[in-house]
């Protein structure tokens, strides 16, 4: 008899168990953006547009070259003067290539910025889904497959223990 009521508390419990199981499931943002039409037309502009500057860089830096070609042909025929003032105007312009490249492609450059004009939205409007389809479906957590760490793209907040584990290491919360 006790075994026989072990045996249907614990087919109670395994039966319960999936009512209380988190569920997960994963996306691959990469496959999923390769099939919207917008994004291709949004990364064929950013490589265009990128390719642009990347050819007005380097045309830069091969006007510095023959600056400085120039410079070491005629360099035994200048008076000092002349060459402190042609050395100048090699670094200003290399200077100047390399101001233009930052602006072009530096963290905040322009590249970045049309970046986040062209691609934030759509991949908003991913995110915006992904979050949807959680809630109806009930996800606790949706990796991406597609990053290289398998990213959490969507994570349920009441899931989230980071108050608990706050509190377990004796801070209360209050960061004012």
């Amino acid at each position: 008899m006790k075994r026989l009521l072990t045996l249907s508390t614990l087919f109670v419990l395994l039966m319960s168990t999936p009512l209380f199981a988190q569920r997960y499931a994963f996306i691959d943002t990469d496959f999923i953006l390769e099939q919207i039409p917008a994004y291709q037309e949004a990364k064929t502009e950013l490589d265009a547009q990128a390719e642009k500057w990347q050819k007005q860089i380097e045309a830069r830096y091969e006007e510095i070259e023959k600056m400085y070609t120039a410079y070491k042909a005629e360099q035994v025929l200048l008076t000092p003067d002349m060459k402190k003032r042609k050395e100048e105007e090699i670094i200003a312009k290399e200077k100047e290539a390399k101001d233009f490249q930052r602006q072009k492609f530096g963290v905040d450059g322009d590249l970045f910025k049309l970046r986040q004009e062209l691609i934030k939205p759509i991949q908003e409007e991913v995110f915006e889904a992904v979050r949807k389809m959680a809630e109806q479906r009930s996800y606790a957590v949706i990796f991406d497959k597609a990053a290289s760490s398998s990213a959490i793209i969507y994570a349920n907040p009441k899931y989230d223990q980071s108050d608990e584990i706050l509190q377990r290491l004796g801070f209360t919360g209050d960061t004012e």
